[in-house]
């Protein structure tokens, strides 16, 4: 996280290790480390509170290797989403400690004393078809340090399923509500909760919803307080979102301003 990175810079400078002029440079600087096919942005840890995080569509088992290998030699930990089984099974071949998930469509490497998992952000599917962007929510949200759990199948056609959580659904600083068909989920979990909801629509659904555009709309113009929206089957724009609110709760920035 980002307040790691920052202590080992100052740690540097208290043993000697680097100068004034030496972690001013650190600081200001924006390095990018050049693959030929590729520009890593070897210190978005240090801005952002996370590595960078691989898109594995569109690029070659090969390329996601080379990006593999050189974002490990910077950080303790990896995360590549939508990777085809063929391109992770030859990403596993040499990175012995990289996990697929095939249903979340992710490899990810964890650091050596795994994840924080701190706090609890809690993904809500509405049906078995909307669980590969459920899980990379999941899967993303983990990677960013946030304890995980799961709500499967609760979808509106079945309220009394939902409605059976909704004292765990409280206890959650942020939740991941992911819809396809009509999308209507997110707005009833959000007159449920006090936490923010980000919701994420689905192409899952018939003709009449449109890709998921249909679900992106109602999600949109819901009128339960409290809820963001990401892209169409953006599970990992939701589950890092989700992160990012659960870490602000434990944050001693946020706790001095209340």
């Amino acid at each position: 996280m980002v307040e790691n990175g920052l202590r080992e810079i100052l740690e540097a400078l208290r043993d000697g290790r680097d100068d004034v002029e030496g972690v001013l440079q650190r600081l200001s600087a924006f390095p990018v480390r050049h693959l030929g096919h590729t520009q890593l942005d070897t210190q978005r840890e240090l801005r952002c509170g996370s590595p960078e995080v691989v898109y594995g569509a569109g690029k070659s088992p090969e390329q996601i290797l080379d990006i593999a290998v050189a974002l490990l030699e910077h950080h303790d930990r990896l995360l590549v989403t939508r990777i085809a089984p063929e391109a992770a099974e030859f990403v596993k071949r040499r990175l012995k400690r990289a996990v697929h998930d095939p249903l979340a469509r992710t490899l990810c490497v964890e650091p050596e004393g795994g994840f924080e998992e701190q706090g609890l952000v809690l993904v809500v599917c509405a049906g078995t078809s909307d669980l590969p962007v459920a899980e990379e929510a999941a899967v993303s949200a983990r990677f960013q340090g946030a304890r995980v759990e799961r709500i499967h199948d609760v979808g509106v056609a079945g309220i009394h399923r939902l409605l059976a959580y909704t004292e765990r659904l409280r206890e959650a600083r942020a939740l991941v509500v992911v819809a396809g068909m009509e999308g209507a989920l997110p707005s009833v979990v959000g007159g449920l909760v006090s936490a923010p909801v980000i919701a994420v629509p689905t192409s899952v659904g018939y003709g009449a919803s449109f890709g998921g555009i249909a679900a992106l709309l109602a999600m949109l113009n819901s009128c339960a307080a409290g809820i963001a929206v990401v892209n169409i089957d953006n599970g990992f724009g939701g589950g890092m979102m989700a992160a990012r609110i659960n870490a602000m709760a434990r944050s001693p920035i946020t706790k001095a301003r209340a």
